[in-house]
């Protein structure tokens, strides 16, 4: 040891080895950085600690002090000199490249072991404010009155739900007479206006039609337009068909009526002149027609099945009952009359190019209730547009014929084209029964929401208040790592 280690440190009176004073600081400034407990005993001399005893690195009375093996090897690492620096690249660039990097490498290191090595805990930091104690207070109101308003009592989130599954048919019933020249008198009856006689969710009602009646396959001239008129057999090629043809044109020019002459086509004879379309509808006391609606509906998840034709209906109401939203919401006979009107359309206005009508059947039960409170609702809308932005190819129409052979044997029919009213009835519901884990569900849900009001406020604290900086002092707090090795040792064990 060199002659530092013939100086011995006094111990203060009362500072015992394990006395709390030790701490960072209370060794020399020449000492190793970071170790507190530690004081230096020269320039380069080794740590010693804090009481060491009367005694110094070599010398000194031996009661106090530590043993000289233990403090040999920190006394020689200490001793020895720095390793002298390599000299820089050529023109500077090494000293220059080396802080940069070893820069960048203690950036990423010291987020590395801060993602790590660091842990947030909450504070609780009572802040006596009106200001925010009123806005905390609002939100969790807000919030209260959200999950107990809304999610639980209108939506009902106490419970499990299913949705609806749904059959439907349907059966209409009305008679009506026509009498024309063309068809003389003439009664319409279900088999004459409902095509086809089932449908699949869905029933058309003829209201209004064109009728060819006798064609039989032959050669006759196509209709006039401006494909089809002609001065000359030059003007007519043989085999043409158009998008719009009635048959195959033959090549040949034929008089149509006294003025006009069109190309000869082959087709069924004569051709169908749908330009003249019949006001008012052919069938216009189809209004007074009654279509009955069966529908039953079944929520697999509860196995509970319910039908429109109610416990509570008879057989004498159901002959007599029309639907009425007031006097009779649930009977299941509707005149067509009353839906056209129920959508805000004109049965009349309607029955001439036909339409599109929608009967909406809403099972919404909650089967906590019995199981009587579980009655349909019926809504009706028009579904086609039928307005002044929507006049290009309006209404609802097809065609069908009816085919026969004559006394002669010749193949012949009697084309329809069918103006009318779709029905399109259309099944909704859902159904819900009280059941826990949806309860409880919703239940965390609301208590997590109430996490908001703490967030809205700690913005409102820490950056909207004049004192923000005052507060955020008080809510942060950061602490440092000073654990110690517990193989280390402070003076004399004795």
């Amino acid at each position: 040891m060199g002659p530092a280690s013939s100086q011995g440190v006094q111990q203060p009176p009362g500072l015992t080895p394990n006395h709390p004073s030790r701490g960072a600081g209370a060794g020399s400034a020449r000492g190793p950085p970071g170790v507190g407990p530690w004081r230096g005993c020269s320039n380069r001399g080794c740590p010693l600690p804090v009481n060491p005893g009367p005694g110094s690195c070599g010398g000194g009375s031996s009661r106090a002090r530590a043993p000289r093996a233990a403090l040999a090897p920190a006394c020689a690492a200490a001793a020895e000199p720095e390793p002298e620096p390599e000299p820089a690249a050529e023109g500077g660039a090494g000293r220059a490249a080396a802080p940069a990097g070893l820069m960048a490498s203690g950036a990423c290191c010291g987020a590395l072991r801060g993602f790590l090595f660091e842990y947030d805990t909450p504070r609780i930091v009572l802040i006596k404010s009106r200001k925010v104690g009123l806005v905390n207070r609002a939100v969790q109101l807000a919030i209260l009155a959200y999950v107990i308003g809304w999610v639980f009592v209108w939506e009902k989130g106490y419970q499990e739900t299913d949705n609806v599954v749904s059959s439907v048919t349907t059966k209409v019933k009305g008679i009506t007479m026509t009498n024309t020249s063309e068809l003389g008198l003439r009664v319409w009856d279900v088999a004459d206006y409902v095509i086809p006689p089932q449908g699949e969710n869905t029933l058309f009602i003829m209201t209004n039609l064109i009728i060819t009646l006798n064609q039989t396959q032959g050669y006759c001239p196509e209709l006039p337009d401006k494909t089809t008129v002609c001065n000359s057999s030059k003007d007519c090629t043989a085999g043409y068909i158009g998008t719009h043809s009635n048959g195959v044109q033959t090549g040949k020019c034929r008089k149509y009526s006294t003025s006009v002459k069109t190309c000869e086509i082959y087709a069924w004879c004569p051709v169908e002149n749908d330009t003249r379309l019949p006001k008012p509808a052919f069938l216009k006391d189809a209004e007074n027609f009654t279509i009955l609606v069966k529908n039953n509906i079944w929520y697999p998840k509860f196995n509970f099945t319910r039908r429109n034709i109610l416990p509570s209906i008879s057989t004498t109401y159901l002959k007599t009952c029309i639907y009425d939203p007031k006097t009779d919401p649930f009977c299941p006979i509707f005149r067509i009359r009353r839906i056209v009107e129920a959508a805000g359309q004109n049965f009349q206005e309607m029955a001439v190019e036909g339409g599109v009508m929608g009967v909406q059947i809403n099972w919404n039960c909650d089967l906590d209730k019995s199981a009587s409170y579980c009655v349909p609702k019926y809504t009706f809308r028009r579904l086609d547009n039928k307005d002044s932005d929507h006049t290009v190819s309006p209404g609802y129409n097809f065609r069908f014929a009816k085919y026969y052979k004559d006394a002669s044997g010749t193949d012949s029919r009697t084309l329809i084209k069918a103006y009318g009213i779709r029905f399109d009835i259309m099944v909704f519901g859902k159904a819900g029964k009280f059941d826990i884990i949806p309860t409880m569900i919703n239940i965390g849900s609301g208590l997590a929401l109430f996490g908001v009001a703490t967030v809205l406020c700690d913005i409102v604290v820490l950056y909207f208040m004049k004192k923000r900086y005052y507060y955020r002092e008080k809510k942060y707090k950061y602490v440092e790592d000073y654990e110690l090795g517990a193989s280390e040792t402070y003076g004399t064990q004795s």
